[in-house]
């Protein structure tokens, strides 16, 4: 039986794709040991669902289809950079969400729900929406560089985006960095 590495997630605007590489490019300067998310890579992730059965991702992608044409299209915002656990101590380094956010809480909420009623297990943390910049090489943090730039970024515009759409992604690791294939789209709507 084939399985999928799957994800639920909103797919970045070119404009918050400039901006994340403007922000990575600022955060470069500041050390060399982290590990960069490629823009091209970059999403909204609403849900991880880890490896799925090939034979449940049809019900996975209606599941989505449902849940998510109850909700009305808008507006998202990225805004501040910060760090996960903390900005003295990061592991990863993200973009946050501005206006639009608590209807991508709301959002990610409603899918939550839907997953775990085809027996997806809900996130244990608190849902905090971001798209993941890069992260720390293991072992080590950015030192007090990096966390002098993190708490300058703090108010960063991170650019804007119309959210219409959620996508189901299968991704497949590789050394070089995953790649991400769109499984299925779901309107919100309009």
């Amino acid at each position: 039986m084939s399985k999928s590495r799957t994800t639920i997630a909103i797919a970045v605007s070119e404009d918050m794709k400039q901006h994340a590489k403007q922000a990575i490019g600022i955060l470069r300067t500041s050390t060399d040991n982290i590990k960069w998310v490629s823009p091209e890579n970059l999403y909204w992730t609403l849900q991880f669902l880890g490896d799925v059965d090939d034979t449940e991702l049809h019900a996975v992608c209606q599941s989505v289809t449902q849940a998510v044409a109850e909700h009305e299209a808008f507006d998202l915002s990225s805004s501040g950079v910060g760090a996960f656990p903390s900005i003295d101590s990061p592991r990863t380094l993200w973009l946050g969400a501005g206006q639009g956010g608590e209807e991508l809480i709301q959002l990610q909420d409603h899918l939550e729900q839907s997953m775990a009623d085809l027996g997806f297990h809900p996130d244990r943390r608190h849902f905090f929406p971001h798209l993941t910049l890069g992260r720390i090489s293991s072992g080590r943090d950015g030192g007090t560089k990096l966390a002098e730039q993190l708490a300058k970024m703090k108010n960063f515009d991170g650019g804007f985006t119309t959210v219409e759409e959620v996508h189901v992604f299968a991704s497949e690791l590789r050394r070089e960095g995953p790649t991400y294939h769109v499984i299925s789209r779901a309107s919100l709507m309009e």
